[in-house]
Order: C-alpha cells, then structure tokens, then sequence
C-alpha cells in the first residue's frame, strides 16, 4: 500500500516551517502590542456550531463542511473558520463577565478545514490568522479592526494591496435590502448560474459575490445596500470611512462585498493583493467584519463583536513574491567541531553556555573526523566554527574561524561566558 497524504493537504517541511514560523510571531507580537491575547479552542466542534453561525444556506455549510457522526453518535464537524468556535468558547467560559476587560479581545493561529477544490494558496486543510473583539458598539471599534489588517500587513511588507469596504446595516436594513434583490433577480431568474438560482431562494446577498460569468453582468446592475442603510448605519459608515480618509487609509467602497458568512452585521471589508504573477485579477488574502448578534445566537447576552481572518497559504504566497527577505533562514551562530573522545564533555558544555545566552549553536553527534564536521557546519551555514582539541581544554583556550572569510581567532575559554563582548570581537 502506497502511503500518501490526504488530498488537499500539504506537508510543511523543515526546510519551510521555519518561514510560517517567524510570520506567526511577527503576527503574535503585533497582536499582542494591541492587547490582544491568544485563545485556541478545539479543532472540531458540534454540527451545530458552524451550521447556525454560518447559515444553513451558506456555502461553507451546504457544500465545503467536513462533518461525521461520532461513536457516541454526535454530530461533529472540523472548523472550517475560527469565529464560531471563539464564540463558543466566550460563551462557556462566561468571559463576558465583570472581571474581564471589555471590550474583550483575543487571536488565534490555527487550523481549518473546507472540502473544496485544492489550488495555489487554498487546500482544505488551510491555516488562519484570526481576531475577534468583544464588547464595543463603538464605530471606532471597527477602525481599530479594520486599521490592526491594515498594519499588519505593512508591518510584513506586503504590497499593493487594497481596501475594499461595504456596510450590511442591522437587521431591518439587511431584510428590505434582501426583498430588493429577489424582486431585481426573479425576472431573470433563467439567466443565472445554477448556484445563484440556488441563492435567489436561500440567500440572494451572496448572489452578489458570485464569479460566474452568467452573473456577473446582472450583478453590476443590481440595488446598492448602500441605498438602503439607515440613518444609524449610515452614521457609523460614514464615521469609518472619514477616519480611514484622516489617517490616510486609502479604500474602495465596494458594494459587491458581502461576505461568505451569514453572522455578519454592520461593516465589512477585505484586503486584496492584486500581484499578476501569482493570480490574474485580485484576490482576497483578509477579510472581516462586525457581528453582532452571533453571541446571542450561542446563547450568551447581547454582545457586539467584530474581527477578522487572515488565510496563511495565501499569505505565504504573497510574502514569498513580495518580500522574500523576511523568508530567509538565519544561519546559526556556532557549530562545534572537536577531536578526540576526552572534548566530548567540553564540547557539550560550551554548546549549553552559548544556547543559555540565545544562540543557535550545533555539534557533531556522530562525531565524524574533523574534515566532515566542518562539511557539515558549511552546510548548516555557521558563521563561526569552534575548534576543540585536548590541547584547548588543558591551555584553556576557544579557537574560533570566521567561515565567510577564513580568518581564526583565538581567546580564552572563560570569555564565552559573556558572548556579546565575544562576538563584537569576531564581528570586528
């Protein structure tokens, strides 16, 4: 039997982990900056999580779900996004109470899983950059969301990139924007994609973000929601986009935005990066948006929320064409090459020093001849090699080669115990 992995999936070798690696902590700290804490919650959850956080209707539920029936014959389902689990998880944990913060807020790196067609930049089994704020109804909530992606992806050099923004407005907004689109759709119901005659009946917003081409002439003609915001809606709306203007955010307001979600409320909005040599036209690397009701709907009190989601395979893509350098692995510091079984000890002890004091430092485990070892700290990309004989240790001495050069330096062994002042020594 040949074994192979699933399909859809992708292993993440060493030769590249060290590059999602360094992405998620340059993304931790910026979060982190913000107050921003990390939550991780469980990678599968009950059916019913996504499927009332979605919407039945959604494409998410309908067709990309990853669902079985358990031994205990529950109905359980991998994630496929992040937000319905961490409302779960506020909700249980009764994190909405008076000790906490509010708003409240936190992000998550993980997992997640959609059966869908594997391309470039998504598989169904994809990893997902994630933030949600609990607990501010407050327009400048939604600036602060909206201005964290925007940052956040300056911060890791991504370019050209753009700022699409829509309002969904509240509830009533959203139910007499809805009749607006099944009375301009219904007329030329014949005309459309079979998957957007499925939506007119379950949920005529996400006609609006269809691709197929026998859509999309009737969908640059279609009511703008827009139209139909209140005066509420319209004032916060207003209120976003002028502080975006005033801290020269720059936008589009784009009102075939909708969301592949049904929880969302109020603002929304996705960043995409328009790069011909990774996609054709441009494409969706984050995006977000306020909900508001999605708490009550897990049973918790009224809370407003809001938050978005980052896909980390597109976003490698990107930073591999855009900003290769961020990518790149640092060399280790040292690498230990010693001869004869009496430095054995030595070895490991100066190898323990220079990694207490933050240094990457490696040794021959195999104890290969001398020759070899510095093959491998050639191929390890060491900066510095140390080499340890017993004459060193009886004249208590560090012999040390700067490899991009050739040039050695000797000290005296105690001098590793301050590794700082030794490499402005080597550095010289």
């Amino acid at each position: 039997m040949r074994v192979q992995k699933p399909k859809g999936t992708v292993d993440i070798l060493p030769d590249t982990s060290y590059q999602w690696d360094k992405v998620e902590n340059i993304a931790k700290n910026f979060f982190r900056k913000a107050n921003y804490q990390e939550i991780r919650t469980p990678m599968f959850e009950n059916y019913e999580i996504f499927s009332r956080s979605s919407g039945e209707s959604s494409d998410v539920v309908e067709k990309e779900m990853y669902d079985f029936m358990d031994k205990g014959d529950r109905h359980i389902a991998l994630r496929p996004e992040g937000t319905a689990g961490v409302v779960r998880a506020y909700v249980e944990n009764k994190l909405y109470g008076p000790e906490y913060p509010k708003p409240y807020n936190v992000f998550y790196i993980a997992s997640m899983f959609r059966y869908e067609r594997p391309q470039a930049g998504r598989q169904r089994e994809f990893h997902q950059i994630g933030v949600e704020s609990f607990g501010s109804d407050n327009a400048l909530a939604d600036v602060e969301t909206i201005v964290l992606a925007h940052d956040l992806l300056s911060t890791l050099g991504i370019k050209k990139y753009e700022l699409h923004i829509n309002s969904l407005g509240n509830e009533a907004v959203r139910t007499a924007y809805r009749q607006a689109l099944v009375d301009y759709f219904t007329p030329i119901k014949d005309k459309l994609s079979d998957d957007s005659q499925r939506r007119l009946k379950t949920n005529p917003l996400r006609i609006l973000d269809s691709k197929d081409e026998e859509d999309i002439e009737f969908v640059s003609n279609a009511p703008r929601i827009r139209d139909y915001l209140d005066d509420e809606s319209k004032k916060n709306f207003e209120f976003i986009i002028r502080t975006l203007s005033e801290l020269k955010i720059d936008y589009v307001l784009d009102d075939d935005l909708v969301r592949g979600l049904d929880y969302y409320t109020g603002v929304i909005f996705e960043f995409m990066v328009e790069d011909t040599s990774l996609w054709q036209s441009k494409t969706t690397i984050l995006g977000g948006g306020r909900y508001n009701h999605l708490v009550e709907e897990f049973d918790g009190p009224k809370t407003p929320a809001v938050g978005f989601g980052i896909g980390e395979e597109r976003l490698m893509l990107v930073l591999k064409a855009q900003n290769p350098e961020l990518l790149t692995d640092s060399n280790i510091d040292f690498y230990i090459t010693n001869i004869g079984e009496e430095t054995i000890t030595k070895t490991v002890e100066i190898a323990r020093e220079l990694r207490k004091q933050g240094l990457k430092v490696q040794y021959d485990v195999e104890q290969k001849k001398l020759k070899a070892q510095f093959k491998k700290a050639d191929k390890a990309k060491a900066k510095y090699v140390i080499t340890l004989g017993v004459q060193e240790i009886e004249e208590n001495t560090l012999n040390i080669k700067r490899l991009s050069d050739g040039k050695s330096y000797a000290f005296n062994m105690d001098e590793i115990a301050n590794v700082n002042d030794l490499l402005q020594k080597l550095e010289r």
